[in-house]
């Protein structure tokens, strides 16, 4: 088993697949930096695995404990190692200091290469290019692991997770964070990263708005910020220009697919990752996907059950060859409010509890989430509070799954206790 990328997802997929039986010598993880554990190194805040391991963990922590194990396995594992392509038939081929270029065929791939940052060139923002413009991730490292201080004076477009740990970050390193503008109605991050990293520092949030313009010639001198309509256009007369010299980006994440799209794996067009079925398995027998190479996640306890998954599943295709491939699947489909659902497939024989995570489109309040096979509720719960920036799970358990089985498709909606469909 081939693993490819060794964050968070890859590591505990590794792990999982030892657990689950798979020697360790028949297992290979690649990462591209020079070190293993992925985005975690640089996020040195807190807050990370309250779900896994019931306790408060810095990034690196909760990194350095999969590191622990996989090394205490003895499993093997490339840095600075360059995945190239991947063939349908799960051929490999990667380049390393240490091995060269190297073509190596697998029983069962694993994609974990996570996910990257959209940069100005997605905006189109007008104005020059001076220095001083940096994606949030850029300068989270810059900050936390080369110690360099990217600006005095900062303005953050997006409400991203990201964006809104570095407004902090920032703050307590000396810098004046001026405010954080968003384009949506809405933000995109985590409620408890707005209060702990905006509200508490007294850092404005400017929903609706957006950066139009970049002014400097060798670094930024300032940004033009405007007032957004419904249709998230810049409305006339709303300019303001409000003078910084650092312009941060936090303007979202995109899964890092194109070993997944080279492959000919069948892509969500929402999620931007590989559509699965509850095993983890793409549409191409013994690849299998995890983590934000999937879809985005806004917690890594999240990427680590679900990776732990496609590691047990890509186990059990080496070990056993079952590869689900000759059973019945069900889509599942996301409707009413509900912006998408993974997996995006679920076996007629999938085994309970069955966990359906997914993201809404919009902040709702008391809403009833539905679960139904073709229009009949199998599974309803009240939720108070959703919201975009939020990921969400729905565990169906033995009932629900049987009322399933003979399903031609399922669905999950969002709807008023009334009944009336995707209203806020």
């Amino acid at each position: 088993m081939i693993v490819i990328g060794g964050g968070p997802a890859g590591l505990a997929a590794a792990i999982e697949a030892n657990k689950a039986g798979l020697p360790a010598e028949d297992i290979l993880i690649l990462e591209r930096d020079r070190e293993a554990g992925g985005i975690l190194n640089q996020c040195i805040h807190a807050g990370f695995g309250l779900h896994h391991f019931g306790e408060e963990l810095t990034g690196p922590e909760y990194a350095a404990r999969f590191l622990e194990e996989a090394k205490a396995r003895n499993i093997p594992c490339l840095t600075n190692t360059m995945a190239l392509s991947l063939s349908e038939d799960r051929t490999v081929t990667f380049v390393s200091p240490t091995e060269g270029l190297s073509r190596v065929s697998a029983d069962a791939i694993v994609l974990a290469m996570g996910c990257r940052e959209r940069t100005r060139g997605a905006l189109n923002i007008a104005g020059t290019r001076p220095a001083g413009i940096f994606t949030a991730g850029t300068a989270q490292r810059l900050v936390n692991i080369d110690g360099y201080l990217p600006g005095r004076k900062v303005v953050i477009l997006g409400s991203g997770d990201i964006g809104l740990i570095m407004a902090r970050r920032l703050t307590l390193e000396g810098a004046k964070v001026l405010r954080v503008c968003e384009l949506m109605p809405y933000s995109g991050g985590l409620p408890r990263n707005l209060a702990q990293c905006l509200d508490d520092f007294g850092i404005p949030l400017y929903l609706s708005h957006t950066v139009v313009s970049i002014s400097g010639k060798e670094r930024v001198e300032g940004v033009t910020v405007a007032e957004v309509d419904e249709n998230r256009r810049p409305i006339p007369g709303t300019e303001e220009y409000v003078p910084c010299d650092t312009l941060l980006l936090s303007v979202g994440l995109l899964p890092e697919n194109e070993l997944t799209r080279e492959a000919g794996i069948a892509l969500d067009p929402v999620t931007g990752g590989a559509v699965v079925d509850e095993t983890m398995q793409t549409s191409l027998p013994g690849i299998f996907a995890c983590g934000n190479v999937l879809h985005v996640h806004d917690l890594v306890d999240y990427v680590t059950e679900e990776a732990g998954r496609a590691g047990r599943s890509a186990a059990q295709f080496v070990l056993n060859g079952l590869d689900g491939t000759t059973r019945k699947t069900i889509p599942v489909k996301a409707f009413s409010g509900v912006r998408y659902v993974m997996p995006q497939l679920v076996h007629t024989d999938a085994e309970a509890p069955l966990t359906l995570f997914f993201r809404v489109d919009n902040n709702y309040r008391n809403k009833v989430l539905t679960v139904s096979a073709d229009g009949e509720p199998v599974y309803q719960i009240k939720k108070r509070i959703l919201v975009p920036g939020q990921m969400e799970n729905v565990v169906l358990r033995s009932d629900a799954l049987n009322r399933m089985k003979n399903a031609s498709s399922v669905s999950v909606s969002l709807s008023d206790p009334d009944g009336k469909e995707g209203s806020r």
